[in-house]
């Protein structure tokens, strides 16, 4: 029998604040982080993923005490990324309530961090963040919440970055992030072509109709934030057309 597919509400955080924008740019205040968490638990989300979006731009730590206060007050898988660059970073992570944790541009830049962290904690802590965008006729890797295009093959990329140990993968389209159209659907079955890691699908759900075809084309999960930050949808309603769909989810309350 097929695992679960999982359903992820996203938290966007800057300046401790929940944001959310179009293709990375216009932020605009969401709600708060914890009292949101705590909606999404509710709901019957499978899991969340936070991100602090400034971190890395910024060149500081993650905000430890909102990872710290919204571990308080959910009792799901808790992703957190954004400014993790040491092995030393993952491990207070963590120690705060983190579950997992999500590392992006400084694998970019020393990739035997995937590594580091993957022997020290295990694959299963470690989520490999793409944030990817069509450029040249291909898919390529950007850094830095999406501001800086690199020239690195985002499908090569993601390949060996499970060769090293992520034990997941969350592909992002910058194309996508935020317009509502659907996932990048050529994106996830790309990626799902080289990648025997569990596959998160990211940017651009604007209805219930869109996550099913995330799910056929290769995603093992399906992340989104504005429609639910926006109350557009609810993680049952997500749910509900994945099961009408004929996909197997988690029931909720």
């Amino acid at each position: 029998m097929a695992l679960p597919v999982r359903v992820i509400p996203c938290l966007d955080v800057a300046e401790g604040r929940v944001v959310k924008g179009v293709n990375f740019r216009g932020l605009r205040d969401a709600g708060d982080p914890v009292e949101l968490s705590r909606r999404y638990f509710e709901q019957g989300a499978d899991e969340l993923t936070f991100l602090d979006v400034n971190a890395t731009v910024d060149n500081r730590q993650t905000a430890w005490d909102i990872v710290t206060r919204t571990a308080e007050q959910v009792f799901i898988p808790l992703t957190v990324g954004g400014g993790v660059r040491t092995v030393e970073d993952v491990a207070r992570l963590l120690s705060v309530g983190a579950d997992k944790v999500g590392v992006n541009s400084a694998a970019i830049a020393r990739p035997s961090l995937i590594d580091d962290i993957a022997d020290r904690f295990g694959a299963q802590v470690l989520v490999l963040s793409l944030d990817v965008k069509r450029s040249g006729g291909r898919f390529v890797v950007t850094t830095h919440g999406g501001r800086t295009e690199t020239e690195l093959d985002a499908i090569e990329w993601a390949a060996e970055s499970v060769r090293r140990g992520a034990g997941e993968l969350l592909v992002n389209s910058i194309d996508a992030d935020g317009t509502k159209a659907g996932f990048d659907l050529e994106l996830i079955a790309a990626v799902r072509a080289v990648s025997s890691a569990p596959i998160i699908a990211s940017g651009g759900a604007g209805a219930a109709r869109d996550f099913a075809p995330a799910v056929q084309a290769g995603a093992d999960a399906v992340l989104a934030a504005s429609v639910f930050h926006n109350g557009d949808l609810t993680v049952a309603e997500v749910k509900q057309s994945l099961a009408d769909g004929g996909i197997t989810v988690r029931e909720t309350a």
